[in-house]
């Protein structure tokens, strides 16, 4: 019985060690001074709910592309959170792991704002966590990636197209979301398979290898499935 809080410590250490190896510092910084967006992100978001929504959407993309370990993951230590006046919605510089968030999006934005500041926030944390094919992947994959994490997060806005919508696989954003879960339900787990693929390259090969038909036939079934 003398050794058994001993081992109970060393446990304890064990793990604090293991959480501390896959630890990411998340800084959140308001740039937005005094304007409607940086009043309205400070009195109605502010920058602990920013840190757990970065946590959050960390976590999720690890399990929604099944990187259980280090290796199978990039290595980033730190990402930054920057609210500034700008344009657009967001967007992410992969250089440095800095997310940029529009205040004059948030100020303007009329329905639940925190809820649609954590899906613009899952979003970009998917470009963070996500492979780029050697930087050979489509763009419009690429950004259906993004969206992919933000539709199974539950996070997709009312806007968005729906199932079977769209021209082209490759449109990007909700379009290719979509399609992407129509290919994640003929196999589980699929994007998370095809991302891995990406790691080093990009071939639209990957969907035949994964799915047993090419790109553009899967398009067209799931447009068939739906109507379209």
């Amino acid at each position: 019985m003398a050794y058994y809080p001993v081992f109970l410590l060393s446990l304890l250490v064990v793990v604090a060690t293991l959480h501390g190896i896959h630890a990411v510092e998340y800084i959140v910084t308001n740039n937005a001074g005094s304007s409607a967006g940086g009043i309205r992100f400070t009195n109605e978001i502010g920058v602990e709910y920013s840190r757990e929504a970065l946590t959050s959407a960390t976590d999720f993309i690890w399990s929604i592309f099944q990187q259980n370990t280090n290796a199978d993951r990039k290595d980033v230590q730190q990402v930054t959170l920057i609210i500034e006046n700008g344009e657009g919605v967001a967007f992410t510089n992969l250089n440095n792991n800095e997310i940029h968030v529009n205040a004059n999006y948030l100020g303007d934005y009329s329905g639940d704002v925190k809820r649609e500041f954590r899906g613009v926030i899952y979003h970009e944390m998917a470009h963070v966590w996500q492979w780029f094919g050697d930087q050979n992947t489509p763009g419009g994959l690429t950004e259906g990636i993004a969206d992919f994490v933000r539709l199974k997060a539950d996070l997709a806005p009312s806007h968005w197209v729906q199932p079977g919508q769209g021209d082209r696989w490759d449109q990007g954003y909700d379009i290719t979301a979509r399609f992407l879960d129509y290919c994640n339900s003929l196999r589980d787990g699929f994007v998370a398979e095809l991302n891995k693929k990406m790691r080093t390259g990009y071939s639209a090969d990957f969907f035949v290898e994964l799915l047993g038909k090419t790109v553009d036939q899967l398009w067209s079934d799931y447009k068939a499935q739906y109507g379209n």
